[in-house]
Protein backbone atom coordinates (compact mmCIF):
# COMPACT_ATOMS: atom_id res chain seq x y z
CA UNK A 1 0.00 0.00 0.00
CA UNK A 2 1.06 3.34 -0.59
CA UNK A 3 0.98 6.59 1.20
CA UNK A 4 -2.05 7.65 0.34
CA UNK A 5 -4.14 4.05 1.36
CA UNK A 6 -1.88 4.56 4.63
CA UNK A 7 -3.78 8.07 4.96
CA UNK A 8 -7.35 6.91 4.46
CA UNK A 9 -6.51 4.08 6.38
CA UNK A 10 -5.99 6.25 9.41
CA UNK A 11 -8.93 8.40 8.54
CA UNK A 12 -11.13 5.65 9.47
CA UNK A 13 -9.79 4.47 12.14
CA UNK A 14 -9.47 7.05 13.69
CA UNK A 15 -12.92 7.56 14.51
CA UNK A 16 -14.05 3.96 14.75
CA UNK A 17 -11.66 4.05 17.53
CA UNK A 18 -13.31 7.28 18.87
CA UNK A 19 -17.05 5.27 18.70
CA UNK A 20 -15.58 2.43 20.09
CA UNK A 21 -14.47 4.29 22.93
CA UNK A 22 -17.71 6.04 23.58
CA UNK A 23 -19.99 3.58 23.63
CA UNK A 24 -18.32 0.50 23.86
CA UNK A 25 -18.87 -0.91 20.12
CA UNK A 26 -18.53 0.05 16.56
CA UNK A 27 -14.92 -0.25 15.76
CA UNK A 28 -15.12 -3.60 13.18
CA UNK A 29 -18.73 -2.33 12.06
CA UNK A 30 -16.97 1.02 10.62
CA UNK A 31 -13.92 -0.47 9.85
CA UNK A 32 -15.72 -2.92 7.55
CA UNK A 33 -18.05 -0.46 6.05
CA UNK A 34 -15.58 1.82 4.88
CA UNK A 35 -12.88 -0.36 4.44
CA UNK A 36 -14.94 -1.74 2.04
CA UNK A 37 -14.85 1.18 0.01
CA UNK A 38 -11.42 1.34 -0.61
CA UNK A 39 -10.65 -2.69 -0.46
CA UNK A 40 -11.93 -6.50 -1.02
CA UNK A 41 -14.29 -7.52 1.94
CA UNK A 42 -11.43 -10.24 2.72
CA UNK A 43 -8.55 -7.77 3.14
CA UNK A 44 -10.54 -5.69 4.66
CA UNK A 45 -11.28 -8.20 7.66
CA UNK A 46 -7.54 -9.04 7.38
CA UNK A 47 -6.78 -5.35 8.60
CA UNK A 48 -9.31 -5.32 11.31
CA UNK A 49 -7.94 -8.17 13.12
CA UNK A 50 -5.34 -6.69 15.37
CA UNK A 51 -6.60 -3.54 15.92
CA UNK A 52 -9.98 -5.36 16.97
CA UNK A 53 -8.79 -7.88 19.36
CA UNK A 54 -6.45 -5.10 21.13
CA UNK A 55 -9.70 -2.85 21.81
CA UNK A 56 -11.90 -5.95 22.53
CA UNK A 57 -9.27 -7.27 24.88
CA UNK A 58 -9.21 -4.17 26.70
CA UNK A 59 -12.73 -3.82 27.10
CA UNK A 60 -12.97 -7.49 28.36
CA UNK A 61 -10.54 -7.13 30.92
CA UNK A 62 -11.56 -4.20 32.44
CA UNK A 63 -13.64 -4.89 35.00
CA UNK A 64 -13.94 -7.75 37.77
CA UNK A 65 -16.92 -10.19 36.19
CA UNK A 66 -14.70 -11.76 33.44
CA UNK A 67 -15.09 -14.93 35.22
CA UNK A 68 -18.54 -15.48 35.54
CA UNK A 69 -19.23 -13.83 32.52
CA UNK A 70 -17.48 -16.54 30.69
CA UNK A 71 -19.02 -19.19 32.66
CA UNK A 72 -22.46 -17.87 31.38
CA UNK A 73 -21.92 -17.53 27.98
CA UNK A 74 -19.40 -19.91 27.19
CA UNK A 75 -21.84 -22.35 25.34
CA UNK A 76 -22.57 -18.75 23.14
CA UNK A 77 -19.15 -18.21 22.75
CA UNK A 78 -18.46 -22.19 21.57
CA UNK A 79 -21.34 -21.71 18.69
CA UNK A 80 -19.61 -18.36 17.56
CA UNK A 81 -16.76 -20.24 16.73
CA UNK A 82 -18.09 -23.32 14.59
CA UNK A 83 -20.61 -20.70 13.35
CA UNK A 84 -17.60 -18.66 11.89
CA UNK A 85 -15.55 -21.85 10.96
CA UNK A 86 -18.55 -23.42 9.18
CA UNK A 87 -18.39 -20.40 7.20
CA UNK A 88 -15.03 -19.57 6.26
CA UNK A 89 -14.11 -18.71 2.34
CA UNK A 90 -17.74 -16.60 2.64
CA UNK A 91 -15.24 -14.04 1.85
CA UNK A 92 -12.68 -15.16 0.12
CA UNK A 93 -14.05 -18.26 -2.37
CA UNK A 94 -16.46 -18.55 -5.22
CA UNK A 95 -19.10 -16.59 -3.04
CA UNK A 96 -16.77 -13.44 -2.26
CA UNK A 97 -18.23 -11.19 -4.29
CA UNK A 98 -21.76 -11.41 -2.62
CA UNK A 99 -19.73 -10.03 0.40
CA UNK A 100 -19.75 -6.43 -0.02
CA UNK A 101 -23.55 -6.91 -0.41
CA UNK A 102 -24.06 -9.20 2.53
CA UNK A 103 -21.67 -6.52 4.65
CA UNK A 104 -24.11 -3.86 3.35
CA UNK A 105 -27.49 -5.51 4.23
CA UNK A 106 -25.67 -6.35 7.95
CA UNK A 107 -25.18 -2.92 8.66
CA UNK A 108 -28.75 -1.68 7.50
CA UNK A 109 -30.19 -4.62 9.85
CA UNK A 110 -27.93 -3.20 12.62
CA UNK A 111 -28.65 0.38 12.13
CA UNK A 112 -32.68 -0.58 12.30
CA UNK A 113 -32.33 -2.22 15.14
CA UNK A 114 -30.30 0.36 16.91
CA UNK A 115 -32.34 3.12 15.04
CA UNK A 116 -35.57 1.24 16.72
CA UNK A 117 -34.18 0.91 19.96
CA UNK A 118 -35.43 -3.04 19.49
CA UNK A 119 -35.25 -4.85 22.81
CA UNK A 120 -35.64 -8.18 23.58
CA UNK A 121 -35.98 -10.44 26.85
CA UNK A 122 -34.67 -13.59 26.88
CA UNK A 123 -35.52 -15.94 30.20
CA UNK A 124 -32.64 -17.42 31.84
CA UNK A 125 -34.51 -21.05 31.55
CA UNK A 126 -34.14 -20.69 27.59
CA UNK A 127 -30.41 -19.72 27.64
CA UNK A 128 -29.14 -22.95 27.73
CA UNK A 129 -30.85 -23.54 24.50
CA UNK A 130 -30.80 -20.19 22.58
CA UNK A 131 -27.30 -19.33 23.53
CA UNK A 132 -25.51 -21.38 21.16
CA UNK A 133 -27.87 -21.09 18.45
CA UNK A 134 -27.47 -17.34 18.85
CA UNK A 135 -23.30 -17.91 18.92
CA UNK A 136 -23.69 -19.69 15.56
CA UNK A 137 -25.70 -17.62 13.94
CA UNK A 138 -23.67 -14.27 14.61
CA UNK A 139 -20.63 -16.25 13.57
CA UNK A 140 -22.20 -17.46 10.49
CA UNK A 141 -22.73 -13.65 9.79
CA UNK A 142 -18.87 -13.07 11.28
CA UNK A 143 -17.40 -15.48 8.59
CA UNK A 144 -19.79 -14.15 5.60
CA UNK A 145 -19.18 -10.06 6.15
CA UNK A 146 -16.94 -9.54 8.99
CA UNK A 147 -19.35 -7.88 10.91
CA UNK A 148 -19.96 -9.59 14.60
CA UNK A 149 -23.10 -7.64 16.12
CA UNK A 150 -26.00 -9.46 14.65
CA UNK A 151 -27.32 -11.00 16.71
CA UNK A 152 -25.35 -11.47 19.52
CA UNK A 153 -25.54 -7.20 20.85
CA UNK A 154 -29.55 -7.38 20.57
CA UNK A 155 -28.92 -10.57 22.05
CA UNK A 156 -26.34 -9.90 24.61
CA UNK A 157 -28.98 -6.07 25.77
CA UNK A 158 -31.76 -8.95 26.40
CA UNK A 159 -29.86 -11.50 29.07
CA UNK A 160 -30.84 -9.07 32.10
CA UNK A 161 -26.74 -8.00 32.86
CA UNK A 162 -26.02 -4.51 34.28
CA UNK A 163 -24.22 -2.19 32.34
CA UNK A 164 -20.84 -2.59 33.46
CA UNK A 165 -20.94 -6.78 32.99
CA UNK A 166 -22.85 -5.94 29.83
CA UNK A 167 -19.69 -3.51 28.55
CA UNK A 168 -17.31 -6.26 29.43
CA UNK A 169 -19.74 -9.51 27.88
CA UNK A 170 -19.23 -6.95 24.65
CA UNK A 171 -15.37 -7.47 24.99
CA UNK A 172 -15.70 -11.24 25.25
CA UNK A 173 -17.75 -11.72 22.43
CA UNK A 174 -15.94 -9.65 19.83
CA UNK A 175 -12.52 -10.92 21.16
CA UNK A 176 -13.65 -14.34 20.15
CA UNK A 177 -15.25 -13.71 17.29
CA UNK A 178 -12.09 -11.52 16.61
CA UNK A 179 -9.89 -14.84 16.85
CA UNK A 180 -12.33 -17.09 15.25
CA UNK A 181 -12.50 -14.99 12.10
CA UNK A 182 -8.63 -14.83 12.51
CA UNK A 183 -8.16 -18.18 12.21
CA UNK A 184 -10.72 -18.31 9.18
CA UNK A 185 -8.92 -15.90 7.25
CA UNK A 186 -5.54 -17.19 7.84
CA UNK A 187 -6.61 -20.80 6.66
CA UNK A 188 -7.72 -18.65 3.29
CA UNK A 189 -4.56 -17.28 3.18
CA UNK A 190 -5.46 -13.91 3.61
CA UNK A 191 -2.98 -12.40 5.61
CA UNK A 192 0.26 -11.62 3.46
CA UNK A 193 3.64 -9.24 4.95
CA UNK A 194 2.54 -6.39 3.20
CA UNK A 195 -0.18 -6.10 5.51
CA UNK A 196 2.09 -5.19 8.21
CA UNK A 197 2.56 -1.70 7.93
CA UNK A 198 -1.01 -0.80 7.06
CA UNK A 199 -2.05 -3.15 10.13
CA UNK A 200 0.11 -0.96 12.96
CA UNK A 201 -1.21 2.29 11.32
CA UNK A 202 -4.45 0.77 12.18
CA UNK A 203 -3.95 0.00 15.16
CA UNK A 204 -2.06 2.61 16.60
CA UNK A 205 -4.83 5.46 15.06
CA UNK A 206 -7.53 3.08 16.67
CA UNK A 207 -6.28 3.60 20.15
CA UNK A 208 -5.98 6.99 19.62
CA UNK A 209 -9.33 7.02 18.57
CA UNK A 210 -10.46 4.95 21.78
CA UNK A 211 -8.52 7.20 23.91
CA UNK A 212 -10.02 10.33 22.84
CA UNK A 213 -13.60 8.59 22.90
CA UNK A 214 -13.21 7.86 26.35
CA UNK A 215 -12.73 10.99 26.88
CA UNK A 216 -15.46 12.80 25.06
CA UNK A 217 -17.73 9.92 26.52
CA UNK A 218 -19.01 12.04 29.88
CA UNK A 219 -19.19 15.30 27.52
CA UNK A 220 -21.98 14.66 24.82
CA UNK A 221 -25.55 13.13 24.81
CA UNK A 222 -24.99 8.98 24.09
CA UNK A 223 -28.71 9.09 22.85
CA UNK A 224 -27.72 11.76 20.27
CA UNK A 225 -24.41 10.23 19.42
CA UNK A 226 -25.57 6.70 19.20
CA UNK A 227 -28.56 7.91 16.77
CA UNK A 228 -25.79 10.04 14.66
CA UNK A 229 -24.23 6.54 14.92
CA UNK A 230 -26.61 4.35 13.83
CA UNK A 231 -27.79 6.89 10.81
CA UNK A 232 -24.42 6.80 9.63
CA UNK A 233 -24.46 3.33 9.47
CA UNK A 234 -27.83 2.85 7.63
CA UNK A 235 -26.50 5.21 4.57
CA UNK A 236 -23.20 3.16 4.34
CA UNK A 237 -24.89 0.12 4.31
CA UNK A 238 -27.10 1.31 1.64
CA UNK A 239 -24.65 2.50 -0.75
CA UNK A 240 -22.53 -0.65 -0.42
CA UNK A 241 -25.83 -3.08 -1.09
CA UNK A 242 -26.36 -0.41 -4.27
CA UNK A 243 -22.72 -0.80 -5.66
CA UNK A 244 -22.74 -4.78 -4.80
CA UNK A 245 -25.76 -4.62 -7.13
CA UNK A 246 -24.81 -2.61 -9.45
CA UNK A 247 -21.33 -3.66 -10.63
Amino acid sequence: MDLSHLFWIALIFLPAGLVKGVIGLGLPTIGMGLLALLMPPAEAAALLVLPSLVTNVWQMLAGRRLSAITRRLWPMMLGVCLGTWAGAGLMTGDSARYATAGLGAALILYAIVGLAAFRVSVRATLEPMVSPAIGAITGMVTAATGVFVIPAVPYLQGIGLEKDALVQALGLSFTVSTLALAASLAAGGVFVPTMIAPTLVALGVALLGMWLGQSLRERISPPTFRRCFFAGLLLLGAWLVVRALSS
